[in-house]
């Protein structure tokens, strides 16, 4: 009996270990291009620290790319599997005419994440003091820049005869630009803003993305070709960024910031929090991935009144939503 018993546990053990070999074996890496490093993505971060992607047996590999244009190269040249940043960069990519376009899997954030830094603090700030105004708004065709365009339109100004919107600096440079003596205003993501302001350099006086309204803003996307060979891993990633989203949502901004702290570990764990909070306020976090026709539409025509947009992209084309529909149904 005896014999038996140790028959059995040392054949168990052996199917544990096996279990445990397999398991390491088909983690698979995934190399993933930011368009820059904001708590604005704390549903990805978030299901980085949480261990979602382990559990969907991928190992991500971050890199930041400083740029929407950036981040497209990168995986149109095959250096990167995916790419983060705005849509339009895929219906650009599309409009081309580009056999192996690359597809929208998945929506991150539903609106502009960006905020307008000043050089005085103004509890009262309206949009018309921007009369006049030297700005820095970012690349000129990316949507950070075509978002803040529209909020001023909103506003009543006129973004080519009201105001300089100075887009000669480029997106990494931005704040330093600004720091060193450059423009009246500027658009920074979080946690920046709030750092700039705890040092007493630049106030926040207006959210970009509250002024402008809802729209498709940061996404993740693929070239057709590699969706196609890796839709298995496209799965899991996407399961994974929904996993992230539905903990940001159903948690405080206190504990997201825990959360995801390791990935910005030179930031002051109270201005995640408030970075967070303010993202909360604005509903900036999609609470899933799928990105609508309706929403996708509006984006285009955003581009569309910014003059960089002459032919709308086919949303069937551009967006795949078979990943995070799936996603969502578990």
């Amino acid at each position: 009996m005896k014999k038996v018993l140790a028959c059995l546990l040392a054949v168990c053990l052996a199917a544990m270990a096996l279990a445990g070999c397999g398991e390491k074996a088909e983690m698979r890496k995934v190399t993933l291009c930011e368009v820059t490093h904001s708590i604005f993505y704390a549903p990805q971060y978030v299901a980085i620290a949480k261990g979602f992607f382990a559990e969907e047996g991928l190992e991500v590999e971050l890199s930041n790319g400083g740029g929407a244009d950036k981040v497209m190269s990168a995986v149109l040249s095959g250096s990167v599997d995916i790419g983060f940043a705005g849509p339009e960069a895929s219906v650009y990519v599309y409009n081309e005419g580009k056999e192996d376009y690359t597809e929208v899997f998945a929506q991150m954030t539903k609106c502009d994440g960006s905020f307008l830094v000043g050089r005085e603090k103004d509890d009262a700030f309206t949009w018309d003091k921007l009369a006049g105004a030297h700005i820095l708004p970012g690349r000129k065709g990316g949507v950070p820049y075509m978002a803040f365009e529209y909020a001023l339109r909103k506003n009543g100004l006129d973004p080519a005869a009201d105001l300089t919107l100075d887009n000669s600096v480029q997106f990494d440079n931005m704040t330093g630009a600004f720091l060193g003596g450059t423009g009246d205003y500027v658009t920074m993501f979080e946690p920046t803003a709030s750092s700039v302001e705890a040092e007493g350099k630049g106030y926040i006086v207006a959210s970009v993305g509250e002024a402008a309204g809802e729209m498709p803003y940061t996404a993740y996307f693929a070239k057709k070709s590699f969706i196609e060979k890796n839709a298995d891993t496209i799965q899991k990633f996407t399961n994974a960024i929904y996993k992230g989203q539905q903990w940001v949502a159903q948690h405080s901004a206190a504990e997201v910031a825990e959360a995801v702290k390791d990935s910005f570990p030179d930031t002051d764990l109270s201005l995640l929090e408030s970075a967070v909070q303010r993202y909360k306020d604005i509903g900036a976090y999609s609470t899933d991935p799928v990105l609508t026709k309706e929403s996708f539409d509006l984006l285009q025509t955003v581009i569309t009144e910014a003059g960089e947009l002459t032919q709308p992209a086919p949303h069937d084309k551009v967006v795949n939503n078979t990943f995070a529909e799936k996603a969502k149904k578990g």
